[in-house]
């Protein structure tokens, strides 16, 4: 496994486990600028891409599309099927499953939903889930116990969970999913810590998860890796990228 300049391991697999780089980001319906959207998610070098507020509504597949094409990736799942979270995946991953889901719809507020699969890479399996929780405090925290049941559903030993939680750590919805989960930046904290905004960061409302048995090599806003004038440029958040590494099953 090697290292790069930036201090962040590069992916890698190696006996006994896979090194991935996984992108959480929202993209708010790609209403920006684009280019700066492909270089940004292209210089992180992402296995997996947990995107929020992907394009929901006309010709939404082809924005999708083009962003795939655009970042050498291709799409997993998700988009307006998920009301807004989507997957992006390298060719590295192998996929087993992909299932988009709709949760319960509070009269008056936005519909939320979650982009799940399940994949393989380099061996290790491995459980995904992008999420955008409500601006609604009670239903937020319903929502966050809806993720966590949602993963311990999947029949899966690693998952990982990512998106915009609408929520700073101290809230109750994050505390809950950091409770049951790593908080891949608190772990191992690398790069810059606040999601928001791109102009004045100033909050941590945005957040890569993990279970227990993967190892967080580290995670945070990758300043040292994309242009700082892309990142202003592409959308109103900043991502949050980690290198995690997941066991293979033992033969």
């Amino acid at each position: 496994m090697t290292t790069p300049a930036d201090g962040l391991p590069a992916s890698a697999t190696d006996n006994g486990s896979a090194v991935i780089r996984v992108l959480s980001y929202n993209i708010r319906s790609m209403r920006d600028d684009n280019a700066a959207l492909a270089r940004v998610i292209r210089a992180c070098e992402p296995d997996l891409v947990l995107i929020q507020e992907a394009p929901r509504f006309f010709r939404w597949r082809k924005a999708a599309a083009r962003l795939a094409a655009a970042t050498d990736l291709v799409v997993l799942s998700g988009g307006a099927t998920a009301a807004g979270p989507m997957l992006l995946c390298s060719l590295r991953a192998t996929v087993e499953r992909t299932e988009d889901v709709l949760l319960p719809l509070t009269p008056g507020l936005h519909r939320r939903g979650f982009a799940t699969a399940v994949v393989r890479i380099g061996g290790a399996r491995i459980g995904v889930l992008s999420a955008h929780l409500s601006l609604q405090t009670d239903e937020r925290y319903e929502q966050a116990g809806a993720l966590l049941d949602r993963l311990a559903g999947m029949g899966v030993e690693h998952a990982i969970a990512g998106g915009d939680l609408n929520e700073r750590p101290g809230g109750r919805s994050f505390r809950r999913l950091a409770g049951a989960l790593q908080d891949c930046h608190q772990v191992a904290p690398w790069g810059g810590e606040f999601t928001s905004t791109p102009g004045d960061p100033h909050q941590r409302i945005d957040a890569v998860f993990a279970t227990r048995g993967v190892q967080v090599l580290g995670c945070g806003v990758p300043l040292g890796l994309a242009d700082p004038d892309d990142l202003l440029a592409a959308t109103d958040h900043l991502p949050v990228l980690a290198a995690l590494r997941i066991p293979t099953p033992t033969r």
